[in-house]
């Protein structure tokens, strides 16, 4: 196993790092600064990692394997840039509660809820899939990039959804 993924380990741990340290974060606040501004660019770099992930596949699906992976890269670094603003947000922000009432509260709270179990489940997956591009297994690759791509795009799209709905609830 370990000549098939040399990165098993680190990935793991981040796998359960990230998670957990994003959860210990929310505990945290940080007075005195403002980044009531990140909101709408964490949402738009979501938007632009959905795209992207879009443009990867139909690049791959068209032999364009450079552009491929190029894009795959740069999703990664937005999912890592979207991550450190989320966090800024969040340490130094109030909590915004939604404010909608009725059927659309428990559409909110499916597509939250789902928005953040599979937000998690998608880093292993995620750094996986690139992991085994890296080193050069592209059938196992491929194989796991049939589950990361959907999910992923998910979890991008469905951030800016909850951004949109609970937008007008920011203080």
């Amino acid at each position: 196993m370990a000549e098939h993924e040399p990165h098993r380990k680190l990935i793991l741990f981040l796998s359960v790092a990230i998670p957990l340290t994003i959860a210990a974060l929310f505990r945290v606040k940080i007075p005195g600064y403002d980044f009531s501004f990140l909101p709408p660019i964490y949402a738009s770099i979501n938007g632009l990692t959905a795209a992207l992930l879009i443009v990867s596949y139909v690049s791959i699906r068209n032999k364009k394997i450079e552009v491929h992976q190029t894009i795959n890269k740069i999703c990664i670094g937005l999912s890592l840039i979207f991550l450190v603003m989320y966090l800024l947000y969040h340490a130094t922000s109030v909590e915004t509660h939604y404010g909608g009432t009725g059927f659309i509260k428990y559409v909110y709270y499916f597509i939250l809820i789902t928005h953040i179990i599979l937000s998690i489940a998608v880093i292993p997956l995620v750094l996986f899939t690139f992991s085994r591009a890296l080193a050069g297994n592209f059938e196992r690759h491929k194989r796991l990039a049939k589950f990361t791509l959907p999910l992923w795009l998910y979890v991008a799209v469905t951030g800016v959804v909850v951004y949109l709905m609970i937008s007008p609830y920011y203080p």
